[in-house]
C-alpha cells in the first residue's frame, strides 16, 4: 500500500511555497509520492488571464526535477473544465492509485477556511484524507466550519510548515513592476521567466 499526496493549483508560477508545502507533507505524512496537479481552467480564477499550460508545466518540471518523490499529473489539464477538485480526485483514484492506496489531498490553511464554499466538499471528504499546511497570517476558527461541515475539525491534519509567505499573484505583480523575484522561485524558474518574458503584460 502506498501513501499518495495530491497538490492541486494553477502554479502560475510555481514557487518555493508550493515546494515547501509538498515536502513538508511528504515528510510529515510519510508519503511515497506527491503529485502536482496543475489546473487547466480553475473555476475560481475565471476572468483572469493565466499563463498557458505549456509554460506552467515547463516551470513545474524544472522546479521538481531534483526530487524523486515529486511527480506531475496531467489529469486536470487533459480533461474538459471547469476543474473541480471532487472530479479531479475521482480521476486520480482511477488513474494514479492502486487498490488500498492511501490518498491525501494537500492544501493551505486559507483553503480550509473557505472549504465549505468549494464545489461538493462532502464528496471531497469521502474521496481523500485532508491535510493543510499552516501559513503566516492565517488562523482558523473551527466553529463556523463545524457548523457547515460537522466533524471537519477532526478530519484535517495540520502540517507545521516553515513560515514562508509567498504567493503567485505577488510574484506576478513584482515581475510586472520590474522587481526582483530571486529567492521566491527556484533559479531555473526565474531564468525561464526572464527568458520568455512571462507575466510582463499579464495584470
Amino acid at each position: 500500500m502506498s501513501r499518495i499526496g495530491l497538490l492541486g493549483g494553477t502554479f502560475d508560477p510555481v514557487h518555493f511555497g508550493h515546494l515547501i508545502l509538498a515536502e513538508t507533507a511528504r515528510d510529515t505524512l510519510r508519503l511515497d509520492k506527491v503529485y502536482f496537479v496543475p489546473a487547466a481552467d480553475p473555476p475560481h480564477k475565471q476572468g483572469r488571464i493565466i499563463a498557458s499550460a505549456e509554460h506552467r508545466l515547463d516551470m513545474l518540471r524544472m522546479a521538481i526535477a531534483d526530487n524523486d518523490a515529486f511527480e506531475i499529473s496531467l489529469i486536470d489539464i487533459e480533461r474538459e473544465g471547469p476543474d473541480y477538485t471532487a472530479e479531479m480526485l475521482e480521476i486520480a483514484r482511477e488513474k494514479l492509485l492502486q487498490p488500498g492506496d492511501d490518498l491525501w489531498f494537500l492544501m493551505g490553511l486559507d483553503s480550509v477556511i473557505d472549504f465549505p464554499n468549494w464545489h461538493e466538499p462532502e464528496r471531497i471528504r469521502l474521496l481523500a484524507r485532508l491535510a493543510a499546511a499552516t501559513r503566516p497570517g492565517y488562523d482558523i476558527d473551527w466553529t463556523p466550519l463545524e457548523k457547515a461541515l460537522p466533524g471537519i475539525s477532526h478530519e484535517v491534519t495540520l502540517l507545521p510548515m516553515p513560515g514562508v509567505d509567498i504567493a503567485s499573484n505577488n510574484i506576478r505583480r513584482r515581475i510586472l513592476h520590474g522587481s526582483s523575484i530571486r529567492y521566491l522561485v527556484p533559479e531555473c524558474v526565474r531564468q525561464y521567466i526572464l527568458e520568455t518574458g512571462l507575466y510582463r503584460y499579464i495584470r
